[in-house]
Parts: structure tokens; C-alpha cells; sequence
């Protein structure tokens, strides 16, 4: 059986980044029963970011996976045998989350050879980043995944990028000191995009299990 391995770098179980990969989630599972789509809540795991042990890079004993064991292992092990991985997170201060930040630390540094700098993940496959933000298309300061786009493209492929744009950050705006923003103007621009923006990753969901299947 195939499968797909949804990272969800989002604190919130129920809000932008979850709904986005949820609508994912349902468009690659509506391919075929054939291929597992799986979430992985970041939130609900206790780890680390990388803690420079350099177990991956022994002498006769180097891996392409992370060895230091935590609650993340077994994460790191499924993505190395998996067909296509998916990772979602919020954009706090233009960044990713710091749980998205310190998970792509682990996966991706024992890919890293210190011998040639070249990059070798446990195998290639497609892969989608998901954001979710306040800002909107002409006003924002994301870096996205940032530097880590580049590990992600040379040892994986080139991802595909999809951004949520100018995201309700509450349901009830009265209840928070949030006067910056209008939640009449939020209201308007979700309701004109929100569900264009859902669709985009359901076909995305779509597009990577056709090609996997």
C-alpha cells in the first residue's frame, strides 16, 4: 500500500493549518482506498530539534535518518519509507512554527554529508508545503520554510507551495485586543477565498496520489 505522511506544524486541532490539511487528506484519499493518508499531529509529540550528536554521521555507522530516539522516531522512520509527504504550518513572526522548525532539524540534517555536501534523503518523492498566515498577498513578511526549502528540493524534489492568505486568527475578534485588524474586512476576504483556498490543496491531495498511486 502506498502512503502519504501529513505533518501538521499547527497548534490548533481545528483552525487554518488543520482545515487545510484535512481538505488535503480527503482529496488524496479520494483516489484510491489503496493508498494510506496518515496526520501527524507535531503538537501532541514531545522531541527535540537536533541536538548536534552526530550519531548520523559515524564512522561505518551513518544513516540518512535521525538516531536520536524520542517521540519523533518513529515519525522519521515512516518517512523514510513513505511515497509523498505534506507539511503544513502556520507563520508566526514570518517564520514556520518553532515545533515545524525543530522537526525539519531532525529530518533533514542526517541527509546532510559532511564528506561532499551532497544530499541524500532515504528516497525521493513529491512533496507539498502548506501555509497558513495573517499577512496577505501584497502585505506580508513570510520566509516560509526558508532555508529549509533547501534540503527539501535536493533531496526530495522541487515542492509545491500553497499559502493561505490574510486567515481568521479568531472567531470572536470582541473577545481580544486585535483593533489593528477589521474583522469585517477578515470576514470579507475569507469568505471570497477561503473555499478557493481549500479546494487548492484538495486537488493538490488529488494531483500526489494520482501520481504515487
Amino acid at each position: 500500500m502506498k502512503k502519504i505522511i501529513i505533518i501538521d506544524g499547527g497548534p490548533r486541532k481545528t483552525f487554518n493549518t488543520a482545515s487545510m490539511l484535512k481538505s488535503f487528506a480527503e482529496g488524496a484519499s479520494s483516489v484510491s482506498e489503496e493508498i494510506e493518508v496518515k496526520t501527524v499531529r507535531l503538537y501532541d509529540l514531545d522531541y527535540k530539534g537536533c541536538i548536534s550528536c552526530l550519531g548520523c554521521k559515524l564512522k561505518g555507522r551513518a544513516s540518512n535518518i535521525c538516531r536520536f530516539k524520542d517521540a519523533l522516531t518513529p515519525v522519521l522512520e515512516e518517512i523514510a519509507t513513505a511515497d509523498g509527504l505534506v507539511l503544513g504550518s502556520p507563520i508566526y513572526f514570518g517564520d514556520v512554527t518553532g515545533q515545524m522548525r525543530a522537526f525539519l532539524e531532525r529530518l533533514t540534517f542526517p541527509w546532510l554529508s559532511y564528506n561532499d555536501y551532497s544530499l541524500t534523503a532515504p528516497r525521493r518523492m513529491p512533496v507539498v508545503l502548506v501555509e497558513t498566515m495573517n499577512g496577505t498577498p501584497e502585505r506580508n513578511n513570510s520566509n516560509g520554510y526558508g532555508t529549509m526549502e533547501w534540503p527539501i528540493a535536493n533531496a526530495l524534489g522541487e515542492p509545491e507551495r500553497l499559502v493561505a492568505y490574510n486567515t481568521y486568527q479568531v472567531k470572536d475578534y470582541s473577545r481580544y485586543e486585535l483593533a489593528g485588524f477589521s474583522e469585517e474586512d477578515k470576514r470579507r476576504y475569507r469568505d471570497e477565498h477561503w473555499q478557493h483556498d481549500l479546494q487548492q490543496v484538495h486537488d493538490s491531495g488529488r494531483r500526489m496520489a494520482e501520481k504515487i498511486r
